[in-house]
């Protein structure tokens, strides 16, 4: 694998992991302001990850072509 394939792969796992704890933060701070946490929806789950992604877009984080990908991973394309 060369340089490219390295970056690209490492800039994934970073996208991952930023989308993973963001998730897992906002979780976090839903269930401590509401006492009963209701189960959520696979589609506002789904919903968020790709507001993250985008915002990770937007920022100049993640590039289009990755955006797509993730999007297509998101989604089950």
């Amino acid at each position: 694998m060369g340089p490219r394939g390295r970056r690209a792969r490492r800039r994934g796992l970073v996208v991952g992991a930023a989308v993973g704890s963001h998730m897992a933060n906002k979780r976090a701070d839903n269930q401590s302001a509401q006492p009963v946490a209701e189960p959520a929806s696979a589609q506002s789950d789904m919903t968020a990850q790709l507001q993250e992604l985008q915002n990770l877009k937007n920022q100049g984080v993640i590039t289009q072509e990755e955006f797509e990908a993730k999007k297509k991973q998101i989604l089950g394309i």
